[in-house]
C-alpha cells in the first residue's frame, strides 16, 4: 500500500469518527516536514531549562520539536547528566540531540568523544565577538581547522555559528568570507543564523550561493525593528520581517540539513510560550 493510499484511509477513518479536526495540525506537520523535522536551540528556553531540564524537554517534545541543539551552560552540554543519560531521555521523548554550542577551546577532544558516543552530528562554536584585526579571524580559521580534525577523528563535524559582526568588512575584507575561505570544507561547516545575517544587511540565499555546500544548519529566528540601541530584536517566528515561508524551501535546496528555531527576546510573552508559538508557525510551512 503506497503512502498516499494509507494517508487517505487514515483521514477518512478520522472523519468518520468525527475526530478529523483535532488532528488537523498533526497531519499538517506530518505532511509538510516529515522528512526533515525542525529543532530548537535550548538557549530559547534557558531560564526554564536551568530550573527543570527534564520537564522543559518534555514540554518541547509536546510542542512538536523533534531535534534539539543544546548549549554549554554551567551544567555542561548535557545539563548535569551523563551523555548517555541525556540520550536516553531524548529517545524516550522521540527527540534527537543533533548538535550543541560549546566552548571549543576547552577539552574539545573529550566533548567530541562524548558527542560521538551518543550519535550527535555537530559541535559548534557559537561566538567569537568583534575583533580589531583580520589576523584574529585568520587565527580563528586555524583554530576551527584543528577542531575539525578532532571532530573528524571521532566521526562528527565541527561548525561555526555567525552573528552580524563577521559580515562587517575590515580593510576591504569580510571576516565571514575569510573564515570560510581559510577552513577545510571536508572538516569544517557553518551554521547560518539567518536573523544575524539579515541584520547585517546580507541576503541569506545569495550568501549561501557564494559559498555553496558550506552551510549545513541554520537558525530560524525572526526579526522585528525596535527603538533599542541595536534597532532590532528577535520575536515569534512569523511575526517579524523575515519571510521564512519563501526562505526555508530555498535554504533546503542548498544542502541545509537542520532547521533550528531560536528566540532571544520575549516582548509580550514568555520563553516557553514563545517556543510553543514558534513551533506552531513552523508546522504551517513546507521545505
Amino acid at each position: 500500500m503506497n503512502h498516499s493510499r494509507r494517508a487517505f484511509i487514515r483521514n477518512s477513518t478520522l472523519v468518520g469518527l468525527g475526530l478529523f479536526i483535532p488532528f488537523k495540525n498533526e497531519l499538517l506537520a506530518m505532511s509538510n516536514n516529515a522528512g526533515n523535522p525542525f529543532g530548537i536551540q535550548l538557549w530559547t528556553v534557558k531560564d526554564a531549562l536551568a530550573k527543570d531540564p527534564l520537564a522543559v524537554l518534555k514540554y518541547l517534545s509536546q510542542c512538536g520539536y523533534k531535534k534539539i541543539e543544546s548549549f554549554e551552560g554551567e551544567k555542561g552540554i548535557f545539563w548535569g547528566m551523563k551523555n548517555t543519560e541525556f540520550k536516553k531521555h531524548m529517545d524516550e521523548l522521540g527527540m534527537n540531540l543533533v548538535s550543541a554550542h560549546c566552548d571549543n577551546t576547552k577539552n574539545f577532544d573529550r566533548k567530541a568523544a562524548e558527542a560521538a558516543e551518543i550519535g550527535m552530528k555537530y559541535l559548534i562554536c557559537p561566538y567569537k565577538g568583534p575583533q580589531k584585526s583580520l589576523d584574529n579571524f585568520k587565527q580563528f580559521a586555524d583554530e576551527f581547522n584543528e577542531c575539525g580534525k578532532i571532530a573528524k577523528k571521532h566521526g562528527i563535524r565541527f561548525a561555526y555559528h555567525n552573528h552580524d559582526y563577521s559580515f562587517k568588512a575590515m580593510d576591504g575584507v569580510v571576516p565571514q568570507d575569510l573564515m570560510i575561505q581559510n577552513t577545510d570544507k571536508d572538516t569544517v561547516d557553518f551554521e547560518m543564523d539567518m536573523y544575524w545575517t539579515v541584520a547585517a544587511g546580507e541576503d541569506p540565499i545569495a550568501y549561501m550561493d557564494k559559498f555553496p555546500n558550506r552551510f549545513k544548519l541554520v537558525h530560524v529566528k525572526d526579526l522585528v525593528k525596535t527603538n533599542t540601541a541595536e534597532g532590532h530584536e528577535s520575536c515569534i517566528i512569523g511575526k517579524g520581517t523575515i519571510d521564512y515561508k519563501t526562505l526555508l524551501p530555498q535554504v533546503s535546496k542548498r544542502g541545509v540539513k537542520h532547521m533550528i528555531v531560536e528566540q532571544e527576546a520575549y516582548t509580550g510573552t514568555t520563553e516557553l510560550d514563545a517556543a510553543k508559538a514558534d513551533a506552531a508557525y513552523l508546522k504551517t510551512l513546507k521545505w
